[in-house]
């Protein structure tokens, strides 16, 4: 038997250092996700189906992080959720959503829903353009079986493909218009430029982009049945980063997985995970990933510790397989335990490029889930992955049915579901996150994190210190 000891983050404090920084905005909180992929800011919204799907994915890749849509949906609806976040700040949409002049205004109105767009483009069987249908043709329409035809705008104001932003600007400014068609001298339509798209560029200049200038993303896959089908769905659809998603990711499953996505798409950003020993990450290396997750039981809804009795104190598992992963030139990402800015900063002086957080973002405007109200307060729902609820809920859509023959206890939970409360946008929240991250760079005597990485010490905590950190000896308002 072997017996090591374990520390997580409220065992320990980072030891201050003298600082040069004379202010937060001197420090740099850019960092590598993966090998070949890098963020602005070093967070990453988890993928769960409380958590990440395309709206939480564009306000994360908005403000310089990114989200990891979940895979517990079919594959043609995830393909589409990562399809959402790409053309939500595209410089150019190269693929604009488009209608036949012969369809309905019903049909219309129900496909712009359905793709979430609020005008669509009307095009001939040749791709030829030959309208526009926007909100300002439909505002007052009642009449839905007529033609697209008689009632989308005819005289559109279009412009040749590789036309300059800011050309664009003017033409959209000049003809008080919103929506700028990209056609070919043959009439078919190669893009659209839109107002709101150069807009966000411009309002949110720490966005995380791919090389065309799109949001990144990223998306789950699993590792059994459909995974291989997902991951080509994926790849096709432009997704930035693959991430095997499995519970206990030390193990052939998993590993046998990334050998298969990697030999096919080996362009492909690859993160596998969760792992939480030295021996993990370096397999799951071995095996070919770009970045490793680490965390197992340190989720505030995991209970994987208390079922199985497996797992290992998150800021040990960091250190221990951020060693590894330097070695390698393998990004860690940090999944897991963290609480609030403080547990962030040290996850990443501990060796993380970057963390991973669900449960300060569950409850927000942006995450899945309707709002619940309970003794006059509001709710979202906050589920583990491997909780029973979860669990339900993927044989469900897998068989289309649960049984009622089906026996409960053959379901062996690892994560429980709660209610957590309303909590806002993650505008705020990232807000403090980054703040008390840059604050704690300048208590490491450092302007960047990996600077941060090479500065860390340690202290490690008696209860009676872990109480002192806490408020005390005050009656809180």
């Amino acid at each position: 038997m072997e017996y090591k000891e374990g520390l997580t983050f409220d065992d320990v404090l980072l030891v201050p250092k003298y600082s040069s920084i004379t202010s937060r905005s001197q420090t740099d909180l850019s960092t590598k996700l993966s090998r070949n992929i890098s963020l602005n800011i070093p967070f990453i919204s988890a993928n769960m189906d409380t958590v990440t799907e395309s709206e939480m994915a564009v306000a994360m890749a908005r403000e310089g992080g990114i989200g990891i849509i979940h895979r517990f949906l079919s594959i043609e609806d995830e393909v589409k959720e990562v399809l959402k976040v790409k053309r939500s700040g595209s410089v150019m949409i190269e693929n604009p959503y488009t209608i036949r002049p012969d369809q309905t205004v019903s049909d219309a109105i129900n496909y712009a829903q359905e793709q979430g767009v609020s005008g669509l483009l009307v095009t001939d069987s040749e791709l030829k353009l030959v309208g526009i249908l926007t909100d300002r043709d439909l505002i007052f329409e009642t009449d839905l079986s007529k033609l697209v035809k008689d009632v989308m705008t005819k005289d559109v104001i279009t412009a040749k493909p590789g036309i300059s932003l800011e050309e664009a600007k003017e033409l959209l400014h000049k003809h008080r218009i919103e929506k700028l068609p990209l056609i070919d001298d043959s009439k078919r339509v190669k893009g659209l430029i839109t107002s709101k798209d150069i807009t966000n560029i411009e309002n949110f200049p720490a966005a995380s982009k791919d090389k065309k200038g799109r949001p990144l993303v990223g998306a789950a896959v699993g590792v059994k049945g459909d995974f291989m089908e997902r991951a080509e769905s994926l790849v096709e659809a432009d997704v930035d980063v693959l991430v095997v998603d499995i519970a206990h990711g030390h193990s052939e499953n998993a590993i046998s997985t990334v050998r298969h996505i990697k030999k096919a798409f080996p362009d492909s950003e690859l993160v596998a995970g969760n792992v939480a020993t030295a021996k993990g990450t370096e397999d799951l290396i071995k095996a070919g990933v770009d970045a490793v997750k680490v965390g197992v039981g340190s989720g505030s809804i995991c209970i994987t510790r208390v079922v199985t009795g497996s797992g290992v104190p998150q800021l040990t598992a960091v250190i221990d397989c951020a060693k590894v992963g330097k070695d390698n030139d393998i990004p860690i990402i940090s999944d897991g335990g963290t609480r609030n800015s403080g547990d962030a900063t040290k996850a990443l002086a501990a060796g993380a490029s970057s963390v991973m957080i669900g449960s300060m973002l569950g409850g927000t405007d942006e995450s899945p889930g309707s709002l619940l109200t309970k003794n006059g307060k509001r709710f979202k729902v906050y589920r583990g992955m491997a909780s029973l609820a979860a669990s339900l809920g993927r044989k469900s859509k897998e068989t289309g049915n649960i049984s009622l023959d089906d026996d409960l206890n053959d379901y062996v939970a690892e994560g429980v579901e709660a209610m957590v409360p309303h909590k806002g946008s993650i505008t705020d929240i990232l807000k403090q996150l980054t703040g008390g991250v840059r604050s704690g760079l300048s208590y490491c005597g450092a302007n960047s994190i990996p600077q941060m990485q090479e500065n860390a010490e340690f202290i490690k905590m008696s209860h009676a210190g872990i109480a002192e950190s806490q408020p005390h000896d005050v009656s809180l308002m």
